[in-house]
């Protein structure tokens, strides 16, 4: 079902995603060299509660994980990508980390990821992976709006993750989102334009670009949930949710500062 939002429903969708920005950006102010995966998901944790929120992790057990997920946080480090479990694991000078929440308030969701480097060592490789999937979000942001077809946005995304030469996997993408964290539409990391639905106000999308640099392979973590690159390289994972307006496109989780 794809659901399409009032426009009361998308004012209680801009409280939720601005909460999802704000925890995001504090969660990556407070990581340092020395930080401790588990005290991320505390952080998490605490962050939600004190916005009287719920997490749409903790429960979360879908066909492709070991669920419940049971934890609030998704942190994936290095070759982790997507659906990082978080475990006991200090981060190290250098390490590319992802973080990515998705919280419900007050009957509607919101979800984002970022990545960054930790420490103060900035391997190349790292920040160019970083920079592209940041680049593929915006211009599929950009090209989204009323009447616009998913394809457009999707074939957006993947001209850009394509062009800075990473290959580009479409087992895991964006989707839409709204009075739960996964709904129709999927949204691929690449596409054909002029094809799939056609974008109406009110629908919810979130849209996620994710690389590996060198394979499109993905491989299942021991710990069933923390999916890797399956030849060990580094990884990036952008994510915004956003909204189709009448007048175009609003991102919901920018942090409100």
């Amino acid at each position: 079902m794809i659901e399409i939002l009032t426009p009361t429903e998308l004012d209680r969708a801009r409280v939720s995603g601005a909460l999802v920005g704000d925890i995001l950006q504090t969660l990556r102010d407070r990581t340092t060299v020395g930080t401790d995966l588990l005290e991320i998901d505390r952080w998490a944790r605490e962050l939600i509660a004190d916005a009287g929120a719920q997490s749409c992790y903790v429960d979360y057990a879908p066909s492709f994980g070991r669920g419940p997920f049971g934890h609030h946080v998704c942190t994936s480090v290095n070759d982790g990508v997507l659906h990082g479990l978080p475990h006991r694991y200090r981060l190290a000078d250098g390490d590319l980390l992802t973080l990515d929440i998705a919280v419900l308030q007050d009957g509607i969701a919101a979800d984002s990821a970022i990545s960054f480097v930790v420490g103060e060592t900035r391997p190349p490789q790292s920040l160019a992976l970083i920079e592209a999937t940041e680049r593929a979000l915006a211009a599929g942001i950009a090209a989204a709006g009323p009447g616009v077809r998913l394809g457009d946005v999707s074939h957006a995304i993947g001209t850009v993750l394509t062009a800075a030469g990473y290959p580009v996997n479409t087992e895991f993408g964006g989707h839409g989102i709204g009075s739960t964290m996964h709904q129709d539409p999927h949204v691929p990391n690449t596409g054909r334009p002029g094809r799939g639905y056609r974008l109406r106000p009110g629908l919810l999308l979130a849209l996620e670009p994710w690389v590996m640099a060198d394979t499109d392979e993905l491989v299942t973590d021991d710990d069933g949930w923390t999916l890797r690159s399956a030849t060990g390289c580094r990884t990036a994972h952008s994510e915004h949710t956003v909204a189709i307006t009448e007048d175009g496109v609003e991102v919901l989780t920018s942090p409100s500062a």
